[in-house]
């Protein structure tokens, strides 16, 4: 397997909330990541795809909450999101192709 395809499997997808919209004016950006990825290789996969300066990566992990779905209970996948702030004057405009 390629590197470039090892690099996706950790970033799964943008987050675009108004949250997230609100950490781009401070330089940062939000990704949905695989739940095994650590800070190194979020790091590295964001540097590599988007060909960036990474200052900081910070991660949380939110736990899947319990529903129902026509009367049977069902539990929502945990999702990991890492907050990715970038180097001065790099930048990655996530709102392409939507």
């Amino acid at each position: 397997m390629s590197a470039k395809a090892e690099h996706y499997d950790v970033i799964r997808k943008p987050v675009i909330t108004e949250k997230a919209t609100m950490a781009s004016e401070a330089n940062a950006v939000v990704f949905e990541v695989a739940i095994d990825a650590n800070k190194p290789q979020i790091k590295e996969a964001v540097e590599a795809l988007f060909g960036v300066k990474v200052k900081a990566v910070n991660t949380t992990t939110t736990k899947g909450k319990v529903k129902r779905f026509r009367g049977q209970l069902g539990r929502r996948k945990d999702v990991k999101k890492a907050y990715v702030t970038l180097e001065e004057g790099n930048a990655i405009d996530v709102t392409t192709g939507l």
